[in-house]
Protein backbone atom coordinates (compact mmCIF):
# COMPACT_ATOMS: atom_id res chain seq x y z
CA UNK A 1 0.00 0.00 0.00
CA UNK A 2 3.08 2.16 0.76
CA UNK A 3 5.86 0.50 -0.56
CA UNK A 4 5.62 2.59 -3.85
CA UNK A 5 4.45 6.18 -1.79
CA UNK A 6 7.43 8.93 -1.17
CA UNK A 7 8.29 7.86 3.11
CA UNK A 8 11.53 10.08 3.13
CA UNK A 9 9.65 12.95 4.87
CA UNK A 10 9.42 13.15 8.64
CA UNK A 11 6.21 10.77 8.91
CA UNK A 12 3.92 8.83 7.53
CA UNK A 13 0.24 8.64 8.50
CA UNK A 14 -1.29 5.19 8.57
CA UNK A 15 -4.72 6.39 9.83
CA UNK A 16 -6.57 9.24 10.85
CA UNK A 17 -10.01 9.58 12.47
CA UNK A 18 -11.22 12.48 10.52
CA UNK A 19 -13.06 12.50 7.20
CA UNK A 20 -16.32 11.01 5.97
CA UNK A 21 -15.64 7.07 6.55
CA UNK A 22 -12.08 6.57 8.04
CA UNK A 23 -12.41 3.34 8.38
CA UNK A 24 -13.17 2.54 4.81
CA UNK A 25 -9.61 0.91 3.44
CA UNK A 26 -9.57 -1.39 7.38
CA UNK A 27 -11.06 -4.54 7.39
CA UNK A 28 -13.58 -3.88 10.49
CA UNK A 29 -13.68 -7.46 12.10
CA UNK A 30 -16.46 -8.01 14.87
CA UNK A 31 -20.05 -6.04 15.56
CA UNK A 32 -20.23 -2.82 13.98
CA UNK A 33 -22.55 -1.67 17.31
CA UNK A 34 -19.17 -1.82 19.48
CA UNK A 35 -16.87 0.21 16.73
CA UNK A 36 -17.79 3.39 15.96
CA UNK A 37 -16.83 7.46 15.01
CA UNK A 38 -17.42 9.99 17.77
CA UNK A 39 -16.32 13.57 18.33
CA UNK A 40 -14.09 13.67 21.67
CA UNK A 41 -14.49 16.93 23.49
CA UNK A 42 -10.58 16.37 25.81
CA UNK A 43 -8.68 16.25 21.74
CA UNK A 44 -10.89 18.29 19.80
CA UNK A 45 -11.28 16.22 17.21
CA UNK A 46 -13.30 12.50 15.87
CA UNK A 47 -11.71 9.63 17.09
CA UNK A 48 -12.24 5.86 16.09
CA UNK A 49 -13.96 3.81 19.50
CA UNK A 50 -13.13 0.00 19.95
CA UNK A 51 -15.40 -1.54 22.73
CA UNK A 52 -16.14 -5.15 23.56
CA UNK A 53 -13.43 -8.35 23.52
CA UNK A 54 -10.13 -7.90 22.57
CA UNK A 55 -10.06 -11.17 20.95
CA UNK A 56 -13.05 -10.62 18.54
CA UNK A 57 -13.74 -6.80 18.24
CA UNK A 58 -10.81 -5.31 15.58
CA UNK A 59 -9.46 -3.38 12.60
CA UNK A 60 -7.20 -4.77 10.24
CA UNK A 61 -4.73 -2.95 7.83
CA UNK A 62 -4.08 -3.72 4.77
CA UNK A 63 -7.81 -5.33 3.99
CA UNK A 64 -6.66 -8.31 2.38
CA UNK A 65 -3.73 -10.86 3.83
CA UNK A 66 -2.48 -10.95 0.72
CA UNK A 67 -1.13 -6.84 0.98
CA UNK A 68 1.34 -5.56 2.26
CA UNK A 69 1.92 -2.08 3.94
CA UNK A 70 5.21 -1.91 2.97
CA UNK A 71 6.32 0.84 6.00
CA UNK A 72 9.97 1.93 6.03
CA UNK A 73 10.34 4.19 8.65
CA UNK A 74 11.74 3.36 12.06
CA UNK A 75 8.77 4.61 14.86
CA UNK A 76 5.39 3.63 15.05
CA UNK A 77 2.65 6.25 17.29
CA UNK A 78 -0.60 5.43 17.76
CA UNK A 79 -2.47 8.21 19.45
CA UNK A 80 -4.53 5.94 21.86
CA UNK A 81 -7.00 6.29 25.03
CA UNK A 82 -7.10 2.85 27.14
CA UNK A 83 -9.99 3.00 29.48
CA UNK A 84 -9.15 1.45 32.78
CA UNK A 85 -10.26 -2.01 33.67
CA UNK A 86 -10.19 -3.11 29.86
CA UNK A 87 -8.09 -5.05 27.79
CA UNK A 88 -6.39 -3.47 24.85
CA UNK A 89 -3.79 -5.18 22.09
CA UNK A 90 -1.94 -4.67 18.77
CA UNK A 91 -0.40 -6.71 16.27
CA UNK A 92 2.01 -5.77 14.12
CA UNK A 93 3.39 -7.35 11.18
CA UNK A 94 6.83 -6.80 10.62
CA UNK A 95 9.37 -8.15 7.55
CA UNK A 96 13.47 -8.74 8.22
CA UNK A 97 16.04 -7.99 5.75
CA UNK A 98 15.83 -11.79 5.10
CA UNK A 99 12.16 -11.44 3.73
CA UNK A 100 11.12 -13.59 6.99
CA UNK A 101 7.64 -12.62 8.48
CA UNK A 102 7.27 -12.18 11.89
CA UNK A 103 4.72 -10.91 14.72
CA UNK A 104 4.61 -9.22 17.75
CA UNK A 105 1.56 -8.74 19.74
CA UNK A 106 1.54 -6.57 22.51
CA UNK A 107 -1.38 -6.60 24.83
CA UNK A 108 -2.65 -6.29 28.28
CA UNK A 109 -3.59 -9.81 28.78
CA UNK A 110 0.04 -11.33 28.44
CA UNK A 111 1.65 -11.35 32.03
CA UNK A 112 4.45 -11.95 30.89
CA UNK A 113 7.34 -11.90 27.52
CA UNK A 114 7.54 -15.23 25.66
CA UNK A 115 8.90 -15.40 22.28
CA UNK A 116 9.66 -17.89 19.16
CA UNK A 117 12.00 -17.12 15.92
CA UNK A 118 8.24 -16.08 14.30
CA UNK A 119 6.05 -14.82 16.96
CA UNK A 120 6.03 -12.72 19.87
CA UNK A 121 4.06 -12.07 22.92
CA UNK A 122 4.41 -8.79 24.86
CA UNK A 123 2.74 -7.48 27.95
CA UNK A 124 1.83 -4.35 28.50
CA UNK A 125 1.30 -3.58 32.05
CA UNK A 126 2.78 -0.37 32.41
CA UNK A 127 0.24 1.12 30.11
CA UNK A 128 -1.10 4.27 31.25
CA UNK A 129 -5.12 4.38 31.25
CA UNK A 130 -8.02 6.71 30.80
CA UNK A 131 -5.45 9.56 29.56
CA UNK A 132 -4.82 10.38 25.80
CA UNK A 133 -1.19 8.86 24.90
CA UNK A 134 1.01 8.53 22.06
CA UNK A 135 2.14 5.05 21.94
CA UNK A 136 5.73 4.98 20.41
CA UNK A 137 7.47 2.05 19.19
CA UNK A 138 10.66 1.29 18.25
CA UNK A 139 10.29 -1.37 15.22
CA UNK A 140 14.19 -1.80 14.81
CA UNK A 141 14.65 -2.38 18.55
CA UNK A 142 11.83 -4.97 19.10
CA UNK A 143 12.94 -6.72 15.96
CA UNK A 144 16.92 -7.02 16.44
CA UNK A 145 16.32 -7.34 20.54
CA UNK A 146 13.32 -9.95 20.37
CA UNK A 147 14.68 -11.88 17.38
CA UNK A 148 18.02 -11.95 18.34
CA UNK A 149 20.47 -10.81 14.73
CA UNK A 150 17.58 -10.01 12.64
CA UNK A 151 17.01 -6.90 11.11
CA UNK A 152 13.56 -4.52 10.70
CA UNK A 153 13.01 -3.98 7.17
CA UNK A 154 9.48 -2.84 6.79
CA UNK A 155 5.96 -3.04 8.97
CA UNK A 156 3.73 -5.06 6.70
CA UNK A 157 0.56 -5.46 8.80
CA UNK A 158 -1.42 -4.06 11.91
CA UNK A 159 -4.16 -4.88 14.08
CA UNK A 160 -5.48 -2.73 16.76
CA UNK A 161 -8.45 -4.47 19.15
CA UNK A 162 -11.08 -3.48 21.45
CA UNK A 163 -10.62 -1.69 23.88
CA UNK A 164 -9.72 1.94 23.38
CA UNK A 165 -10.46 5.33 21.12
CA UNK A 166 -7.84 5.93 18.74
CA UNK A 167 -7.46 9.32 17.01
CA UNK A 168 -4.06 8.91 14.61
CA UNK A 169 -1.44 6.08 13.59
CA UNK A 170 1.48 7.07 11.95
CA UNK A 171 5.61 6.57 11.47
CA UNK A 172 7.71 8.50 12.51
CA UNK A 173 11.33 8.74 10.65
CA UNK A 174 13.06 9.89 14.01
CA UNK A 175 12.73 9.78 17.47
CA UNK A 176 10.44 12.15 19.03
CA UNK A 177 12.30 14.81 20.93
CA UNK A 178 11.64 14.94 24.56
CA UNK A 179 10.76 17.80 26.88
CA UNK A 180 11.86 18.14 29.99
CA UNK A 181 10.07 21.09 30.75
CA UNK A 182 7.68 20.57 34.04
CA UNK A 183 5.44 23.64 33.85
CA UNK A 184 4.44 22.16 30.72
CA UNK A 185 4.13 18.80 31.43
CA UNK A 186 0.00 18.56 32.01
CA UNK A 187 0.01 19.73 28.72
CA UNK A 188 2.01 17.41 27.54
CA UNK A 189 0.46 13.69 25.78
CA UNK A 190 1.96 11.23 27.58
CA UNK A 191 4.29 9.06 25.09
CA UNK A 192 5.56 5.63 25.73
CA UNK A 193 8.85 4.50 23.89
CA UNK A 194 9.48 0.64 24.55
CA UNK A 195 13.28 -0.29 24.29
CA UNK A 196 13.90 -3.80 24.43
CA UNK A 197 17.02 -5.47 25.52
CA UNK A 198 17.63 -8.82 26.81
CA UNK A 199 20.32 -11.92 28.10
CA UNK A 200 19.45 -15.03 27.07
CA UNK A 201 18.70 -17.51 29.37
CA UNK A 202 17.98 -21.45 29.02
CA UNK A 203 14.67 -22.42 31.20
CA UNK A 204 13.28 -25.99 30.03
CA UNK A 205 14.84 -25.57 26.35
CA UNK A 206 12.84 -21.98 26.15
CA UNK A 207 14.36 -18.67 25.80
CA UNK A 208 13.42 -15.96 28.04
CA UNK A 209 13.90 -11.95 28.00
CA UNK A 210 14.33 -9.25 30.06
CA UNK A 211 13.11 -6.13 29.07
CA UNK A 212 13.74 -2.55 29.67
CA UNK A 213 10.84 0.08 29.22
CA UNK A 214 11.45 3.93 28.91
CA UNK A 215 8.73 6.42 29.35
CA UNK A 216 9.10 9.95 28.10
CA UNK A 217 7.07 12.54 27.54
CA UNK A 218 7.16 15.07 24.85
CA UNK A 219 5.26 17.36 23.56
CA UNK A 220 4.52 16.24 19.72
CA UNK A 221 3.11 20.25 18.93
CA UNK A 222 5.00 20.81 15.57
CA UNK A 223 4.15 17.07 14.64
CA UNK A 224 0.26 17.27 15.61
CA UNK A 225 0.12 20.62 13.94
CA UNK A 226 1.12 18.76 10.83
CA UNK A 227 -1.14 15.58 10.86
CA UNK A 228 -4.22 17.95 11.53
Amino acid sequence: MFKNEYQGGAFVEIFSAQGKNPGAKWKILGSPSVIWKEFDKEVKSFVFVLEGSSQTNKIQLPKENKQILGLIQRFLVLQIYIPLGQDFSTELLITDLGNIKRRLYLSTVHKELSSTPLHAKIPLFMIKRKIWCNLCIDLVAFTSEIFKGAVFQSLDGIIVSANCKLRKIFTLKCKPKDTADKDEMKKLILKFIWNYKGTKRAKNNLEKEEQIWRIHTSQFQNLIQELQ
